[in-house]
């Protein structure tokens, strides 16, 4: 073979292999645009959004004090900004609620906010216990969702004893728990990232928290923020967009060989 010939077959080579190379990375942008608009079905995940609060807030969903948009709640949960929780307290029926933490004079880690930052949920799992939910619509039946947060064990500052937390947490007809969390005497537990599985059953369906601590008297609190919800596998949109690229690739490979044999 002369040098000629040798030279423009290892530039063709070099010429497909840019053409793949261009192709598949527009592909894999395509492919990359599903992950990254997944939608999240719960409103206000993070409880950021607040009204009627003032100082660090207090029991929500009662007008008097706090109410947390999107979310409702039966029971005595709280909302706290970040690092009240230990210092300002929050105000409820029954007055100033506050936690075991280093601004009451227990050096157990609480810290200001979640790992999402901002305000966070605070539930007595055994005192006027109630749950936190939210409609979630838009859902499609038969499809499933993984529903994901962070959780943490606290208690009540002004009382002593070990605790324990965990949460209750259904999606319409199904439920599902954390693993019972025991905290220490005027303890924390640091923060905990928990994810469930569940499967919709109509379009629109309850999601709902409910703290269960023992013992009673001892105020044990679950702590609650970074809610979402987002689809296990990929939905019909996202579905035409990944056999797109998939076509683009192929359509690069075939467009390489004909301008080879060419």
């Amino acid at each position: 073979m002369s040098l000629r010939k040798y030279a423009f077959k290892m530039s063709s080579r070099a010429l497909r292999k840019v053409a793949l190379m261009g192709v598949s990375a527009v592909a894999l942008s395509t492919l990359a645009v599903p992950a990254q608009a997944i939608p999240n079905f719960v409103l206000n995940g993070d409880f950021e959004l607040v009204i009627n609060g003032s100082g660090g807030m207090g029991e929500f969903d009662n007008l008097t004090y706090s109410t947390v948009v999107d979310w409702s709640s039966s029971g005595y949960n709280f909302i706290y900004a970040p690092g009240t929780a230990d210092t300002t307290g929050g105000t409820g029926t029954f007055g100033n609620v506050k936690l075991w933490g280093p601004g009451t004079g227990s050096a157990n880690g609480l810290t200001a906010s979640s790992p999402t930052g901002g305000n966070y949920v605070a539930a007595d799992g055994a005192f006027q216990v109630g749950a936190i939910s939210q409609t979630i619509n838009g859902l499609t039946a038969g499809q499933s969702y993984i529903l994901s947060f962070y959780w943490a064990a606290a208690q009540q500052s002004g009382f002593n004893g070990a605790t324990t937390e965990q949460w209750q947490v259904s999606l319409g007809p199904q439920t599902q728990t954390t693993a019972v969390l025991p905290n220490v005497n005027h303890g924390f537990t640091g923060w905990m990232h928990q994810t469930f599985t569940f499967t919709a059953s109509t379009a629109s369906e309850a999601l709902s928290f409910l703290a269960i601590g023992t013992p009673a008297g001892v105020p044990p609190f679950a702590l609650l923020d970074g809610v979402s919800l987002t689809a296990a596998t990929p939905e019909p949109g996202s579905l035409t967009l990944m056999l797109a690229g998939l076509g683009l690739v192929g359509l690069g490979v075939l467009r390489s060989k004909g301008r080879a044999r060419n």
